[in-house]
C-alpha cells in the first residue's frame, strides 16, 4: 500500500481546484482501506487519551465540502475509537435569530474545543464567505450596521471578511488550538450519482432535499468561491488540505493519516507525571487498598 504523503493534499500555494483531485490510489483493496483505517483511528484514540491529559493544546477539524462529499460519514468512520468525552462535533445550519444578533463568528467561537479535547466542525465559519457570496442577500439578514443594500457587499466587505477568518485562526492557534481545514473534492458526476442513490434507497431518502438541486446548478459558483476561500486562508498555522473524496474509504485514510503525522510532531505532548510526594508513596496507597 502507498502511504499518504501529506505534501501530496496541504496547500501551500495558489491552487485551481479544477487542476486538483477527485480520484487517488493507495494500491490497497477495500479490505486493506478498513484495516488500514481502523489502526489509524486506534493510534489517533490513543493519542487523543495522551491530549487530554496533557491538556495544553486543543484540536479543531474543520470538514467542507459540496452536498454529499462525505462529512457525516467521514466523522462517523475516523473518529470511532475515540473517548467521548474528548471529541465534540458540531453541525453548522442556518444561523438562528439568535446567532444572527452577533457577529458572524460567535457562534462558532462558543463551539471550539476546550483544551486536551478535539472540536469537529461539520461545515464551518467558511459558510460565511461560501454560501453567504452564492446567495449575496443573506448577509443583509445578518442586519450589519454599513451593509444596507447589495450594492453595499462589495470587494472590500469580503477583504474585510476574509482578515477576520484569518485573524481568529491566528488567535486560536497562538493560544493552544491546533487547526486542520479539509476540503473533501468531488467531482460533480460522483455528486450527482450519490444523489441519485439517496433518491433510490428508502433509508437514504431523509437526506434529500428538492434545495439539494437547486444548489446543484450553482456547482460552478460554488466551487469559484471555494477556490477563492481556500487560497486566501490556507496558512501555515492552519492549513487547507484538498482531499480526494471520489471514494470514501480512500478519503477516510487520507484524513486519518494526515491527523496522525501531524499531531505525532507535537513532541511536549504528553502524559504529565505524577506529583513527586504522590510517587514515593505509591506502594503505601497500593497496600491500603489492598487492605481495604
Amino acid at each position: 500500500m502507498k502511504k499518504v504523503k501529506i505534501d501530496d493534499f496541504k496547500v501551500t500555494q495558489p491552487i485551481k481546484l479544477d487542476g486538483t483531485k477527485n480520484d487517488w490510489d493507495l494500491n490497497a483493496t477495500e479490505d486493506e482501506l478498513k484495516d488500514r483505517l481502523k489502526t489509524t483511528r486506534q493510534k489517533l484514540g490513543k493519542l487523543q487519551d495522551t491530549l487530554y491529559a496533557h491538556g495544553k493544546y486543543a484540536v479543531l477539524v474543520c470538514l467542507q465540502g459540496m452536498d454529499t462529499a462525505g462529512k457525516d460519514s467521514l466523522i462517523r468512520e475516523v473518529f470511532k475509537s475515540f473517548n467521548a468525552r474528548g471529541v465534540v462535533v458540531h453541525s453548522f445550519k442556518t444561523p438562528t435569530a439568535l446567532e444572527k444578533k452577533h457577529d458572524f463568528l460567535w457562534r462558532h467561537y462558543i463551539a471550539l474545543p476546550e483544551r486536551g479535547k478535539f472540536g469537529i466542525f461539520n461545515r464551518t465559519h467558511y459558510e460565511n464567505v461560501l454560501v453567504t457570496r452564492v446567495h449575496p442577500q443573506y448577509i443583509l439578514g445578518e442586519n450589519l450596521p454599513d451593509v444596507n443594500t447589495l450594492d453595499d457587499i462589495n470587494t472590500n466587505f469580503w477583504d474585510k471578511r476574509f482578515q477576520q477568518i484569518n485573524d481568529f485562526e491566528k488567535t486560536l492557534q497562538e493560544n493552544g488550538t491546533i487547526i486542520f481545514k479539509f476540503f473533501l473534492n468531488i467531482s460533480k458526476e460522483e455528486q450527482k450519482q450519490r444523489q441519485l442513490r439517496r433518491l433510490d434507497k428508502p433509508n437514504k431518502n431523509w437526506k434529500f432535499s428538492p434545495g439539494d438541486l437547486d444548489e446543484r446548478a450553482l456547482w460552478e459558483d460554488y466551487r469559484k468561491y471555494y477556490e477563492d476561500a481556500i487560497n486566501r486562508t490556507s496558512k501555515p498555522k492552519a492549513p487547507w488540505y484538498v482531499i480526494p473524496s471520489n471514494d470514501k474509504d480512500i478519503a477516510r485514510v487520507i484524513v486519518a493519516e494526515i491527523l496522525l503525522q501531524e499531531l505525532q510532531k507535537y513532541n511536549d505532548i504528553k502524559e504529565p507525571e505524577l506529583d513527586d510526594a504522590i510517587k514515593a508513596k505509591i506502594s503505601e496507597y497500593r497496600e491500603r487498598l489492598k487492605n481495604d
